[in-house]
């Protein structure tokens, strides 16, 4: 009988606690395949970039005819005028013949007589290194369309003019600058009280052999052109106390005269 027993209890199976066909649920149920879930994130990045380009496009449309209006008129920002500051430099080399430092006291006096809200008196001399030139530069207008400095070296310089957003009238106060351009075989020589005017755009090598002054006025876009101005600074010279001050002079002029309404 217990024999019988054994062998029913052997020979039952053991019902499971688990339902069947449980177990394949899980293993059943379908995933999202990996290819689908990089072709969303694919196309979420597609439609991002387009987004951004419709977005730039529609600023640069906006912009694009401001500004053009805006270079078509940029005379009308100027305050100082090329003919003007022609003769006040050759007035200053025959008042003060070679006495340069005289000169521009000359030059400063008048134009702050007639731009006393847009002239800087105080003389903060600092060095300016740009196109691979050194020389010194005493900024007495900077604003947003125009700037008028004087700079020079009393020991010579040579470099490379820049590219520039404006015209450039280099009036020479003392000493001679020597230019040139690419294909011609003789320099270009600009002795005290000449002009040499780099046009908008335009690019050449020049050089102060010895000694040399010059006013300096630009008309045009200036912002553009502190990017050569800080060039040599942070890759070269690494001089920051002299970026630092080159900075604070001219943001302050910039900014100073804007509140008086010049651009």
């Amino acid at each position: 009988m217990a024999s019988k027993k054994s062998a029913s209890r052997q020979g039952t199976p053991i019902a499971s606690s688990k339902p069947a066909g449980s177990s394949n649920k899980s293993s059943n149920k379908p995933s999202k395949p990996a290819s689908a879930s990089a072709s969303s994130k694919c196309c979420c990045c597609s439609f991002s970039f387009t987004k951004l380009l419709i977005y730039l496009g529609l600023i640069l449309g906006l912009i694009g005819p401001l500004f053009y209006y805006l270079d078509q008129n940029v005379d009308q920002f100027f305050v100082f005028d090329t003919d003007h500051l022609h003769d006040l430099t050759k007035r200053g080399i025959a008042a003060h013949g070679s006495d340069t430092r005289s000169i521009v006291k000359y030059i400063v006096s008048e134009l702050h007589e007639k731009h006393p809200d847009n002239v800087n008196l105080d003389e903060e001399w600092m060095f300016n290194n740009a196109g691979g030139a050194m020389g010194g530069m005493y900024i007495i207008h900077a604003s947003v369309t125009e700037y008028v400095i004087i700079f020079g070296t009393a020991v010579g310089t040579e470099g490379h003019t820049g590219r520039h957003t404006a015209d450039d009238y280099f009036h020479i106060l003392s000493g001679t600058q020597l230019a040139y351009l690419p294909g011609e075989y003789e320099p270009e020589v600009y002795p005290p009280g000449s002009v040499h005017h780099l046009v908008r755009g335009v690019a050449k090598q020049y050089k102060m052999p010895e000694g040399c002054f010059a006013l300096e006025y630009v008309r045009g876009w200036v912002p553009p052109m502190l990017f050569f101005g800080f060039a040599d600074g942070l890759t070269s010279t690494l001089d920051f106390p002299t970026l630092w001050r080159t900075t604070w002079v001219t943001g302050r002029e910039i900014i100073g005269n804007l509140l008086v309404g010049k651009i």
